[in-house]
């Protein structure tokens, strides 16, 4: 009788152990670095596709159910997915952790006075763009195995070995792209939303100029003027344009005064272990094209 039951115990372990943990996250990145750190032991998804916007998503049956299923599950912050607090709540998942990634980062573009609507699309803690700076990845890997090893207690040492294999691979491949983006050092890009700073920062280019007046605004033809002249005295040639927002200032700027539009989502391209890292290779190769 006892050996049944210790076989039967052994048997469920295994079997728990062969489940991996469901792992949702807000937008690809920070799936794809949950992915990174916790390997075989997780499974993870996305809510939002990287070819859309992420400041505005709408909120599905299908997405409560998925997250049901979920352990844990991975916010940006900052205001800018609060849509998925309502995922959250339609999942009824009472066991769910929800993390936000945001909580170690040195954020950029913080609102010192008041926030009102003239402003249009501002985020009053901050910019929440934060992972297109890889140092910054790093950062979110280290909150993301934390948060694993409370939900998995036994795979600690495991989440541990996966956030320091990532660490290692992003400190070789982030010193590659330095010196791939050494010659845009200083350069001046346009860019459409705010999205890019974070990245700026990271490989020392500077943003002379958005294609939004103000962020969720269109451009009007006085300001498309003014980019027009900062293009000339600052000697713009590229512009980094957000694949879901309008396409008719990037087009005027292309026609008037030569630039590049280079249409880049800020997010990766899936929640896999290595898109995350991919996604800059790819940003990397469309501005060395450009230049």
């Amino acid at each position: 009788m006892r050996i049944r039951q210790f076989l039967f115990i052994a048997a469920c372990a295994a079997a728990s152990r062969a489940t991996p943990l469901q792992v949702g996250a807000s937008v690809t990145d920070l799936a794809s670095i949950a992915k990174a750190v916790g390997g075989d032991r997780v499974e993870t998804f996305a809510v939002c596709r990287p070819d859309a916007n992420p400041h505005s998503v709408e909120v599905l049956p299908s997405h409560m159910a998925r997250v049901a299923r979920a352990r844990v599950y991975l916010k940006v912050g900052l205001g800018l997915d609060g849509w998925a607090d309502a995922i959250v709540r339609g999942s009824r998942n009472t066991r769910l952790d929800v993390v936000d990634c945001s909580r170690r980062i040195e954020v950029l573009e913080k609102p010192t006075g008041k926030v009102d609507a003239s402003m249009g699309d501002v985020h009053p803690e901050g910019n929440p763009h934060y992972w297109l700076d890889p140092e910054n990845g790093a950062v979110v890997a280290r909150t993301v195995a934390e948060a694993l090893s409370k939900a998995d207690p036994d795979g600690r040492a495991a989440y541990e070995e996966g956030l320091a294999r990532f660490e290692k691979e992003l400190g070789t491949r982030r010193a590659a792209w330095s010196a791939r983006l050494k010659p845009f050092q200083g350069r001046a890009i346009f860019t459409y939303h705010s999205s890019w700073p974070y990245f700026a920062r990271a490989f020392g280019l500077r943003i002379a100029g958005k294609v939004e007046p103000v962020p969720g605004i269109p451009p009007n033809a006085r300001h498309l003027a003014d980019l027009l002249a900062t293009a000339k005295s600052e000697n713009v040639k590229i512009l980094l344009q957000e694949p879901y927002f309008p396409r008719e200032g990037g087009e005027f700027l292309h026609r008037q005064a030569g630039i590049a539009v280079l249409a880049l989502p800020p997010s990766c391209r899936g929640p896999g272990a290595s898109d995350y890292l991919d996604h800059f290779e790819a940003i990397a190769a469309a501005l060395e094209g450009a230049k």
